[in-house]
């Protein structure tokens, strides 16, 4: 029998279980920001970090929800994009696969640049090329050989994350609880409201925070990708989307709420992870080998879901296509996998290794890169905007998984994402990717127009 079956569009492996699914939404929700970036983030906006956590977090819930209540109408979509054609038109579909399908390319390819230097953390003579191509074919053959393994994958790898948390939040804990002290002073709770100011570093780094946390959420809608290979999925995903408000109040606002509470935020180093700081406190002299060790699994399972959800976004896309151009790739293996787009994709997130060896084209890369990053802005709008039209559409399901208030989350979202997006042009790290972003709305957008228009009504 040959890899690939004749027929297209069949309906995939439902090998994903429930506890695949709730680890894969908590490795979505918590990405390596958390354990890198999180000196950053309290640098720019103190204490109020916790507050802009928490909106942002909401504002994801929202769009969560409302791919939830779309995949619980018709759960064996493929990908929440298809929505996007359903709802808006085939024109602002083709702009939104594409435009996702290269945004996520681009976040496994940094994904796995950052993988290279994270072992390089111990094998600095190993070249980062090399160590990259072997990442990346373990990882392929991890989404090649069935959906339940990539399950697996990212069930353990999550659970490494949740680990280093919980240690962090029960060492936090301890110490306030036994009057530890540190150079800084006393370990207590006091210290995280101490010299409170909404606004510690002036207005702009508040509003630039919001950026940051912003990015960091990303990749919590790759538990949209997973609905046809699931197993019920209308009993599994509505559980793993409504535990989202529980995951950010504990993983995000705990471990950043325990982290000031030992350190006085003022004292908190931008440049330093406050995670290797905390587990050096505590006598690990380990401390830095081991939050690399958590970071490189965290960036290996975002390459992992970038690999299952890009793979997936360029199935449907190729099965939506009239041209004869993508067909093959919406062909499925023997075990119903989508086998040519995981090998597609994979073979352009391994442009990744090329790049590292021509530093010359770096800029340009990390330009891209940033660039397609605020994309994910414009689809979680479009996302929302598509949820809106289904709830006026034939299709809605008016006893399915529905949205509280989405009268008022709806528009509110909407609005400061829009604001969001607005505040990329005043900040000088920020406006030249912003630029890039819309200058490709602008051009993608005309391209997209050559489509014929079609809406569901």
């Amino acid at each position: 029998m040959s890899l690939n079956q004749d027929n297209q569009g069949q309906e995939q492996q439902r090998g994903l279980q429930n506890r695949h699914v709730q680890l894969i939404a908590i490795g979505g929700t918590i990405g390596t920001g958390l354990f890198m970036g999180a000196g950053n983030s309290i640098h720019f906006a103190g204490p109020a970090i916790l507050l802009i956590y928490a909106i942002i977090g909401l504002l994801m819930f929202v769009v969560m929800r409302a791919i939830g209540e779309m995949l619980y109408a018709d759960p064996n979509q493929h990908t929440f994009i298809t929505f996007l054609s359903r709802y808006l038109g085939n024109r602002t579909g083709f702009f939104a696969r594409w435009s996702y399908w290269l945004t996520v390319a681009f976040m496994g390819m940094a994904e796995l640049t950052a993988i290279g230097k994270y072992v390089q953390f111990w094998f600095p003579q190993w070249p980062s090329w090399i160590i990259q191509i072997v990442i990346l074919l373990v990882l392929t053959a991890v989404n090649l050989i069935a959906v339940a393994l990539y399950g697996e994958t990212e069930f353990w790898f999550a659970m490494i994350k949740i680990v280093a948390i919980l240690a962090l939040i029960v060492t936090g804990i301890m110490m306030a609880l036994t009057g530890f002290k540190t150079a800084a002073g006393p370990v207590a709770f006091s210290n995280v409201w101490q010299h409170f100011s909404l606004f510690p570093n002036g207005v702009g780094n508040f509003v630039n925070a919001f950026q940051m946390v912003m990015f960091a959420f990303v990749g919590m809608e790759f538990i949209g990708m997973t609905a046809a290979e699931t197993e019920n999925p209308r009993k599994v995903l509505p559980k793993a989307i409504n535990q989202i408000p529980w995951r950010v109040l504990f993983f995000y606002l705990g471990a950043l709420f325990i982290i000031m509470t030992i350190y006085p935020w003022t004292k908190i180093p931008a440049n330093q992870s406050p995670f290797v700081m905390v587990f050096e406190l505590a006598g690990i002299d380990w401390a830095a080998a081991l939050v690399n060790f958590v970071v490189l699994t965290s960036a290996a399972s975002a390459l992992n879901s970038v690999l299952f959800t890009a793979s997936r976004n360029f199935y449907s896309l190729a099965v939506e296509s009239r041209g004869s151009f993508l067909k093959p790739f919406a062909k499925m293996s023997k075990n119903n996998l989508p086998t040519n787009a995981i090998f597609f994709t994979s073979l352009v997130v391994a442009f990744s290794a090329i790049i590292s060896l021509i530093p010359q084209i770096t800029d340009a890369f990390s330009f891209v890169t940033s660039a397609s990053t605020d994309l994910f802005l414009m689809i979680y709008i479009l996302t929302l905007a598509a949820y809106w039209q289904y709830r006026k559409s034939s299709d809605y399901l008016k006893d399915g998984f529905l949205m509280d208030f989405p009268q008022v989350a709806v528009p509110f979202s909407l609005v400061v994402f829009v604001l969001i997006y607005i505040t990329l042009f005043f900040n000088p790290d920020s406006v030249v990717p912003a630029i890039g972003a819309t200058l490709w709305l602008a051009i993608f957008g005309l391209i997209s127009r050559l489509q014929p228009q079609s809406v569901t009504k």
